[in-house]
């Protein structure tokens, strides 16, 4: 195998895929990344089992070279030098020589590196998917998406179903759901499909954080694919595939609270200040724990109390309070997670009770809604 490629694209690609391939893990040769070479292009793979990546470089692009393929072939090299070693390269064009023994030569202007590679027969072939069932979304609706729920998945392998994020497709519709347990994070939108499949699946959190970082702010389609036990998100030039988490996601309809004893209207940037503050001190506290009350003429009082520290008190002016009188205490943690995930300039928050979950929606916005359970303070 022998080819010319610009090294910006070779950078790029070996960043992307690099995102699946893992230091730890059971398969020796995972731990490097698949460098295919044919007519039409080279393409990088990389994989953990869990993940895989798989990136396109093509010949070229909107009339430019990219790629100059001398002769087709594969290899897999080791991926943590082999990154470093694309990302440092003196010039703008590299040339890479596959040897007899997969000996590979890297050269870049005056700088020659030789690196022992492997077969790349040997490794793992990624899911063949049947593509006929797909769905698709703009990329920035999705990382959207992703930012606004893969927060609130578990960390605890405890219950390993809440690591994941349950992806739900009824119809037309696509929700996106996230919980620990403690909180909850909801997203709803509109997709673009040919049939009307429903699904049901758990997509890993760590899958989608790593995808998310790959995606661009573009308005650019990505075809999404669920099968039994893979998703595979595919965008102009990637595949993305990841596992799905087994057994079944909890029912979580019907911990959102259909009714409401308070509402209060605020301002979301003076909210989250407020709240940013006053976790200034709850924070050494073991449980990070802000008080909220509401008081006369639409005032609302955060606090924060920590015996060895010190406390703070801050008043609020909301836009309107209706309802009961309450005080309550939750998480500053949580509270400052879902007004980051929100996309708006004014929220509204639903109180059930100083003991029940409540909810906070933006006001423009009915596709998503985070969900917070308070803690108990005595």
């Amino acid at each position: 195998m022998k080819f010319i490629i610009q090294k910006d694209y070779l950078v790029q690609s070996v960043q992307d895929v690099m995102k699946a391939v893992s230091s730890r893990t059971t398969i020796p040769i995972l731990t490097g990344i698949k460098i295919v070479a044919t007519e039409e292009g080279v393409t990088l793979t990389g994989s953990d089992s869990d993940i895989s990546i798989e990136s396109f470089i093509p010949n070229e692009e909107e009339g430019k070279e990219i790629v100059d393929i001398q002769k087709p072939g594969s290899v897999v090299l080791p991926a943590r030098f082999f990154s470093e070693i694309v990302k440092k390269l003196p010039k703008d064009i590299v040339e890479l020589d596959v040897q007899s023994h997969f000996l590979t030569i890297i050269r870049s202007g005056k700088a020659e590196f030789n690196l022992n590679g492997l077969d790349a027969e040997e490794y793992p072939h990624l899911p063949q998917i049947e593509e006929n069932n797909m769905f698709r979304l703009p990329t920035d609706l999705l990382k959207n998406m992703i930012r606004q729920t893969v927060f609130a998945v578990s960390t605890s392998e405890t219950r390993p179903i809440l690591t994941g994020v349950n992806w739900k497709v009824d119809g037309k519709e696509l929700t996106c759901i996230a919980t620990d347990s403690h909180r909850l994070a909801l997203r709803k939108a509109t997709i673009e499909t040919g049939n009307e499949a429903t699904y049901n699946v758990v997509i890993p959190g760590k899958s989608l954080s790593e995808f998310s970082k790959i995606l661009d702010d573009s308005h650019e389609l990505v075809d999404i694919v669920i099968t039994e036990n893979q998703v595979l998100f595919k965008t102009k030039h990637l595949l993305f595939f990841s596992r799905l988490l087994d057994g079944n996601y909890p029912d979580t309809s019907r911990l959102i609270p259909a009714d409401s004893k308070t509402d209060v209207i605020l301002n979301v940037k003076e909210f989250l200040q407020s709240i940013d503050r006053a976790s200034l001190l709850a924070r050494e506290g073991r449980n990070n724990v802000v008080k909220l009350s509401t008081l006369d003429e639409g005032i609302v009082e955060i606090s924060s109390n920590s015996p060895e520290i010190g406390k703070v008190i801050e008043e609020v002016q909301s836009q309107s309070i209706s309802g009961e009188e309450l005080k309550i205490s939750f998480s500053a943690k949580y509270m400052l997670d879902a007004l980051k995930a929100l996309e708006g300039t004014d929220i509204k928050i639903n109180f059930t009770g100083a003991m029940r979950p409540f909810v906070i929606r933006t006001l423009e916005d009915d596709s998503m809604l985070q969900l917070i359970l308070p803690v108990r303070t005595y």
